[in-house]
């Protein structure tokens, strides 16, 4: 947050730091159907200018870690070494990853050192500095280190070595050719695969089944609908929108989703593309401040909401207090401990302002969760191995399994793995999306801008700007990242 300041949210604090021993590795399970999973669902292509670069280097492995190459092990996984993983345990756990180094050490014999924190920058930077990286790391969280800072400092893997090996499970595909169209555009840095954004997210709104059935609300596709609700609920004592005021990175999943719906993908690559009028002179995104303010204007806010962080605010609404939130589908695992029973999760996407140019159905979707190896790692060919293994059926059906999500590889997940009402809600969505599906790529590209406009939204929501204001520091924000000669680098078209 995948992520992207919080994109899969930071959960409780926990670490755990241990050796992983051999076990059971999981059973080859069957394909899912396509009709039944996200291989239907397709992401608009996106056109990049490649241009050569100082960072994202490939490394090279030093001899105590090379073996042999052959056909089942191209990067030559050499028996007997270590691998070092750093997973973010935030709202997926890191469950998931301890099996894979189980299944990954009964494969190969390479024992794993197994680290989970939500302290990413604090753990690593010392170590990326040092020149002494992980392996491989699970670069997320609102504690994550920044992708396009680590690319320009040369401290990134290009991926291109391993999304071109072999399939696992058909050597006659690359891996890169089996996964979700447009899910590796994320992890572009300068035309380079540096991150591998492992998990298909889907952002928007979410809402209790159980709340709307007593009170008799049905779900808006309008935002005078939505604000409707807001109104209602606020004449029963109930906030009409909560958000993690902690991090503004959520609400702005509703800002920028609404722009995009508004405006269309033309809005969207404005501001990707750093648009001298992607803020203002921009009618969508004018529109779309404005709509939200008028949540804060009229009272419709959750009452404390500004002052929490994300676990606090999900959990103020999974007690009832509050009709909507804003979040991404990690939101559902995240809150398992906190959500009662008969809740019934569900995900909403943006309902529309008027004169939309994409229809109510259309979603923030795309690939979260970004996994990097960095180019300074001990041990590469494991590393590289890992990586094309996570993009198999068998690790791909694991992670779903045991995170209650999907990943972007295409009729990944085996049908017999039962997933949850609010994930399944999302699988829901993106079929009824179809092609009308978005991603901001900003937040990637341009780390110092996301943060300004997240600043500008914080000020915002607490009635310190108004939205006059608010477009005026994200369009400053805009044109200061334009003014990077790096920026000429990354364009979508």
């Amino acid at each position: 947050m995948g992520s992207t300041s919080a994109e899969n949210g930071a959960g409780k604090s926990a670490e755990t730091t241990t050796a992983q021993h051999g076990t059971d590795g999981v059973g080859r399970r069957a394909l899912i159907k396509r009709s039944a999973a996200l291989g239907l669902v397709s992401v608009p292509a996106m056109g990049f200018l490649s241009a050569c670069a100082s960072g994202g280097g490939g490394g090279e492995s030093n001899d105590d870690t090379q073996g042999e190459t052959s056909e089942d092990n191209p990067f030559g996984v050499k028996k007997g070494t270590k691998l070092d993983v750093v997973i973010f345990k935030g709202g997926y756990g890191d469950d998931y990853a301890k099996a894979w180094e189980a299944a990954f050490r009964k494969k190969w014999g390479v024992t794993s050192t197994h680290t989970g924190t939500q302290e990413i920058t604090g753990k690593l930077q010392p170590r990326f500095n040092a020149g002494n990286p992980p392996d491989i790391v699970d670069n997320s969280g609102a504690q994550k280190i920044k992708i396009d800072v680590l690319y320009r400092n040369g401290q990134l893997l290009d991926l291109a070595e391993v999304l071109d090996a072999p399939s696992v499970d058909d050597p006659s595909k690359k891996v890169r050719d089996t996964v979700i169209p447009g899910t590796l555009d994320p992890g572009l840095q300068e035309g380079k695969v540096v991150a591998l954004n492992y998990i298909y997210t889907v952002w928007g709104l979410w809402y209790s089944g159980k709340l709307f059935q007593e009170k008799g609300w049905e779900v808006p596709k309008t935002w005078a609908d939505f604000l409707a609700i807001c109104k209602d609920a606020k004449s029963q004592g109930i906030g009409g929108l909560a958000h993690q005021g902690k991090y503004p990175y959520y609400i702005n999943v509703a800002i920028m989703d609404l722009i995009a719906k508004k405006g269309g993908l033309d809005a969207m690559k404005a501001i990707d593309n750093l648009d001298p009028k992607a803020f203002v002179g921009s009618d969508a995104a004018q529109a779309a401040v404005e709509a939200v303010y008028e949540v804060v204007e009229k009272g419709y806010l959750m009452p404390g909401t500004n002052g929490l962080d994300h676990t606090e605010s999900q959990t103020r609404w999974n007690q009832y207090k509050a009709a909507f939130i804003t979040s991404g589908s990690w939101l559902e695992n995240e809150q398992l401990k906190q959500t009662p029973p008969d809740f019934d999760m569900k995900f909403l996407p943006m309902p529309l302002l008027e004169g939309s140019e994409m229809p109510f159905e259309a979603i923030r979707a795309g690939s979260g969760e970004p996994f990097i190896i960095p180019a300074k790692a001990k041990n590469l060919p494991a590393a590289k191995e890992f990586m094309r293994m996570m993009l198999s059926r068998e690790w791909s059906t694991l992670f779903a399994k045991e995170a209650n999500s999907l990943t972007i590889l295409k009729d990944g997940v085996d049908p017999s793995v039962q997933l949850r009402p609010g994930t399944q809600s999302t699988v829901e969505a993106s079929k009824a999306a179809g092609d009308n599906t978005f991603r901001f790529l900003y937040t990637e590209w341009y780390s110092e801008m996301d943060t300004a406009i997240q600043n500008a939204s914080n000020e915002l929501m607490a009635r310190r700007i108004q939205p006059k204001e608010w477009l005026k520091r994200a369009q400053a924000a805009v044109d200061k990242a334009a003014k990077d000669p790096a920026s000429k680098k990354n364009r979508r078209e």
